[in-house]
């Protein structure tokens, strides 16, 4: 049973730092696109941060270049998402996802709420 799990999110200050994981169970997530979406309050889910499974190659939403960073796990099956110089725009539930040909798998996602 595959199995992705966040965690890390919570209440975070403008300007603050916060790093999410994801844990993967019952896949082998280098062979996979690993990612990161989000979803606001009555917006759709968007993809924020994505890193490749052979080459680590990543891509970032252009509203979150320069302040996240998408990495994979020395342990195996996990992967980090490093948010720096958050905004209140950045206050989303955040989704772990991954991705092959013919297989797609989601976390249940953890929220981030970034407010003064």
């Amino acid at each position: 049973q595959v199995q992705l799990v966040e965690s890390g999110g919570g209440l975070v200050r403008p300007g603050g730092s916060l790093r999410l994981s994801c844990a993967a169970s019952g896949v082998t997530t280098n062979s996979f696109v690993m990612s990161w979406y989000r979803q606001a309050p009555g917006k759709e889910r968007e993809l924020v941060a994505q890193i490749t499974g052979a080459g680590g190659r990543t891509n970032y939403a252009d509203s979150v270049k320069g302040r996240f960073t998408i990495s994979r796990g020395d342990v195996r099956n996990m992967m980090y998402l490093q948010m720096n110089g958050l905004k209140p725009e950045d206050t989303a539930v955040y989704y772990c996802n991954a991705f092959k040909r013919g297989e797609q798998y989601w976390g249940r996602g953890t929220q981030v709420i970034v407010s003064s």
